[in-house]
């Protein structure tokens, strides 16, 4: 076991990035910065520009571009104005828009997609930490984007909370006013000073522009590169205050298939936000109901271990980082989705937000009851987080499963717990130029050995022009984490990456180049059993379309019996050795248009056989009410006898219907071959006040074949935030 290697060679690099790069200042704040003053003025939200706090006020604009180049200043400017009073932030934003033409949208559905409509959005650090914030967005038509910022920057959409805003649309503007609640967002009290910049997308210049300039391999998100908003004075401490979110909901279900009559059941529960602070958030569920939320986009799996979906639940949401950002992608200690999925949850409590100038603190409790053979239990995490330099971290954790009701005849002291604890480093240079992370992970459970752990490094350098990264990882075979998403374990793996970018000269051509990389698993006796060499060449037009060319050369020896095509035929051996080469293409076209597809294809060697896969996705939208969009993949896998060779066959057409920014209609369809389904989601969503919702949501499973039904359910919710 090579563990004294793989920790030393990451940490040198972790190391080297903290005393070289981590203690250096922010790098925009000081040259960008907006004073902000009180107002007794009353503010009307309605996109007219005539209350004198706006004319008083400072403006930040000569807005610079970020994409296609990020020189010089944007064609298509911007201003915005920013004032306050005693419970609300207000955003007053010009877009100036002296190219004719309509201006894209996608629809009116909240929490758009970004590069499909013309739209502002402010990303706001209000600790001072350039890594956790918020972010308010708008589109040309109105409607609302609103998530939290963590790790830097990177934005989660499926937080959304309570504010206004309002749009007017002229021929050579579109402006917009926002009201954000105090109360609405996280901070700390007594401050003067938080970071904040503002950025533009018009699609019809195709440029996106930022006030605080930000390096285009970068997203305007990344908070290392904001400027201040200074206020005329500390911000207050505001009192505890209270949010309340009760719904009922009635169901009726029916498993066809086991030949069950129709189930007829109501529900009601609370979801409540207690503020105890500025900073800090206790959060409360009482029997939650998550009907409200989407069907999964299913996935043709030909892996050989299991797929990752995101959770999408509210209470899971609100600093969600201190808890989903521990490990990495595919070695997560912890996994929401884990918890009451499969059986009730009963009650949860979430205590999150920040202790002072450099704490952060997590702490969760959530009690799921019994249902058919899943087993009642508790789950408990706590997390505690330090800021150390500019940008960068050290968390502490503890993640507890506890059974608390056995089957019959079980012995609970035997097999009663699960837990993990574990510290995690994450470093940023102040220019984001330099990111890592290395982590150490326990698992205690009856029976745990000393293999049941996990160490990991990894760090990314990244500049206009280059990227290079280098990931290791070591997961003992022991290791067991059941409240997370570990997708093996006895391995080593090495993952070094490199990309270089061209930039020429060019109207047509916005960036060319190669890329390589390199991945390689090992087991516990570091004798190799995968490895995935990547060499590919990517192609960025100036109107943002894109063409990739790969070419993989691949190896595997399995350590278990595995079933390539997962249609229940002979498994490949356990000790097999499989090598193969493979070729493989993507275009990604236009996303301005009307109409805009994906298209890819991959094709060669596939363990002892061959495969060709080709996949895409066609959109076309009917601005702003609404959008048709099909995914489709085919995979025709030839394998020799006896191992089953398949066609396999998914198609996903969905039909997204917004009829306002409050009434919204979505149908989505699913055929899965592999799994042998036809899936039907149909959700009506009426919000009939600030997340405040009716939802009607039918779901249907049949067999594609008769289109027999599997089983089938109508429900039906409605809920209020007393806020």
């Amino acid at each position: 076991m090579k563990l004294p290697f793989i920790f030393s060679f990451s940490t040198l690099f972790l190391l080297v990035q903290i005393f070289l790069f981590g203690q250096t200042d922010p790098v925009n704040r000081e040259n960008y910065r907006i004073h902000i003053h009180r107002t007794g003025i009353k503010m009307m939200i309605d996109g007219i520009l005539e209350e004198k706090a706006w004319s008083q006020a400072e403006h930040a604009d000569f807005f610079h571009r970020v994409l296609p180049v990020d020189t010089g200043y944007a064609l298509a400017q911007t201003e915005v104005m920013l004032t306050y009073d005693e419970s609300n932030l207000y955003i007053a934003i010009i877009c100036h828009d002296t190219f004719p033409g309509k201006r894209p949208i996608e629809s009116l559905r909240r929490d758009w997609s970004f590069p499909k409509n013309d739209n502002f959005i402010a990303f706001i650090d209000t600790y001072n930490d350039q890594t956790n914030g918020f972010a308010f967005g708008i589109s040309a038509a109105g409607a609302q984007w609103d998530g939290l910022q963590a790790n830097g920057g990177f934005v989660s959409l499926d937080w959304d909370t309570k504010w206004k805003s309002v749009v007017k649309n002229y021929a050579d503007r579109w402006v917009a006013e926002f009201s954000i609640p105090f109360r609405s967002i996280r901070y700390r009290y007594g401050e003067t000073e938080w970071g904040i910049n503002f950025s533009r997308l018009d699609l019809k210049t195709n440029e996106k522009s930022s006030w605080a300039p930000v390096p285009r391999q970068f997203q305007t998100a990344n908070l290392a590169f904001t400027g201040t908003l200074v206020w005329d004075r500390p911000l207050p401490e505001s009192g505890t205050r209270f949010s309340l979110i009760p719904y009922i909901s009635s169901k009726a279900t029916q498993d066809v298939a086991a030949g069950e009559n129709i189930n007829i059941d109501a529900a009601a529960g609370l979801d409540a936000k207690v503020i105890l602070s500025t900073s800090l958030n206790l959060d409360l569920t009482l029997n939650p109901d998550f009907s409200q939320v989407e069907v999964d986009r299913q996935r043709t799996n030909l892996d050989r271990f299991e797929l990752f979906f995101p959770e999408k639940r509210q209470f899971f949401l609100e600093n969600s980082d201190l808890f989903a950002s521990l490990g990495t992608e595919n070695i997560r200690p912890f996994f929401s989705r884990r918890i009451g999925l499969s059986n009730p949850v009963q009650a949860g409590a979430r205590l999150s937000g920040q202790l002072g100038e450099n704490w952060r603190i997590g702490l969760m409790d959530i009690q799921t009851g019994t249902k058919n053979d899943i087993r009642a239990a508790n789950f408990g995490v706590a997390v505690i987080q330090r800021q150390i330099f500019s940008r960068s971290n050290i968390t502490a954790f503890m993640i507890n499963k506890q059974i608390t009701s056995p089957m019959a005849g079980e012995d609970i002291s035997y097999s009663g717990y699960n837990r993990v604890a574990g510290i995690d480093l994450n470093i940023s240079s102040a220019d984001s130029r330099w990111t890592g992370k290395a982590f150490y992970h326990q698992s205690f459970y009856p029976g745990a050995s000393v293999d049941a752990s996990t160490l990991a490094g990894q760090f990314t350098y990244e500049t206009q022009q280059f990227s290079a990264s280098l990931n290791q990882a070591w997961v003992g075979p022991d290791y067991l984490a059941e409240v997370g998403y570990i997708q093996r374990k006895g391995f080593y793996q090495i993952n070094p990456t490199i990309e270089y970018k061209f930039f020429p000269k060019s109207r047509m051509i916005n960036n060319h180049g190669p890329g390589f990389k390199l991945d390689m698993f090992y087991n516990p006796e570091f004798s190799l059993t995968d490895s995935e060499l990547d060499l590919n060449y990517a192609v960025e037009w100036a109107d943002r379309s894109k063409l990739s060319l790969q070419i993989e050369k691949g190896f595997v020896k399995l350590q278990e019996s595995f079933d390539p095509t997962h249609t229940g035929g002979d498994s490949l051996a356990a000790g097999s050795e499989f090598r193969w080469k493979e070729i493989a293409a993507s275009y990604t076209s236009d996303i301005r248009k009307l109409f805009n597809y994906e298209l890819s294809t991959r094709y060669g060697g596939f363990y002892n056989g061959t495969r060709l896969s080709l996949n895409g996705e066609l959109n076309y939208r009917v601005q702003p009410y609404g959008s048709l969009a099909v995914m489709a993949s085919y995979h025709q896998i030839n394998l020799p006898e006896p191992y089953n060779s398949a066609e396999l066959v998914l198609i996903g057409p969905r039909l997204d219907i917004t009829f306002t920014d409050k009434l919204f209609l979505t149908t989505f369809a699913q055929y899965n071959n592999q799994i042998d389904n036809f899936n039907v989601n149909i959700r009506f969503q009426w919000r009939f006040a600030p997340v405040s919702d009716f939802y009607i949501v039918y779901t249907e499973n049949a067999y594609p074949g008769d289109f027999r039904s599997k089983n089938r359910g109508l429900v039906a919710k409605l809920s209020y935030w007393f806020n």
